[in-house]
């Protein structure tokens, strides 16, 4: 099977449709071959939501999904929030074009979604950066996301992150810790850890 953190997927389509269940709402997804997850939401991105959920920081000003796959964390917050202004991005074509079928399907409306090497083709600054990691992109890509998003959040924004224990949660975290003036541990939960990165507001 190609890899998921690609361009351009080699692979044929097999395309399927997955439902979640969020906060009374119904989804649905529609997935393909060569996207992240694609027989059912994944159990970190969930454990990712519910900690976002959780999280006392207003849900206003500007959210990324930082690798969207097909893009359900940012579609399920822009429904629970809608005055998130939420973009997506994504390099996997194929995961981009799920993506904005995927907001039509699910009725979202007045979201950016963006083909971009992490963050390299994305605009602006954000309040709240979430993402679950392109984790067999390589700990070098990995890293590189949570520099951008250091970079890339407003003063007191938020970065949430979920990585599997035993896929590099805790160089990740020693990552983060330099990177972010407060890191915390939020979440753990069958070896998914969620991880809170506040930027200093100095």
């Amino acid at each position: 099977m190609s890899h998921y953190f690609t361009a351009e997927p080699p692979t044929g389509h097999q395309e399927k449709t997955i439902q979640f269940r969020q906060m009374g709402i119904d989804f649905t997804f529609v997935t393909d071959q060569s996207v992240f997850s694609r027989q059912r939401l994944d159990y970190g991105s969930a454990c990712l939501l519910e900690a976002v959920e959780r999280d006392d920081q207003p849900k206003t000003g500007r959210l990324l999904d930082l690798g969207c796959g097909y893009g359900a964390l940012g579609i399920i917050l822009k429904r629970l929030h809608p005055a998130l202004a939420v973009v997506m991005c994504d390099i996997n074509k194929r995961a981009v074009a799920l993506t904005r079928r995927n907001a039509d399907i699910n009725q979202t409306r007045f979201v950016d979604v963006v083909e971009s090497d992490g963050m390299r083709q994305v605009e602006g600054t954000f309040d709240l950066i979430v993402t679950n990691p392109p984790i067999r992109a390589g700990k070098e890509t990995v890293h590189r996301f949570f520099q951008e998003a250091s970079e890339r959040l407003n003063p007191a924004g938020s970065l949430f992150v979920v990585i599997r224990k035993q896929q590099g949660a805790p160089s990740a975290l020693k990552r983060l810790q330099e990177l972010f003036g407060e890191v915390s541990i939020v979440s753990r939960s069958a070896g998914y850890w969620v991880i809170k990165c506040v930027k200093s507001a100095a």
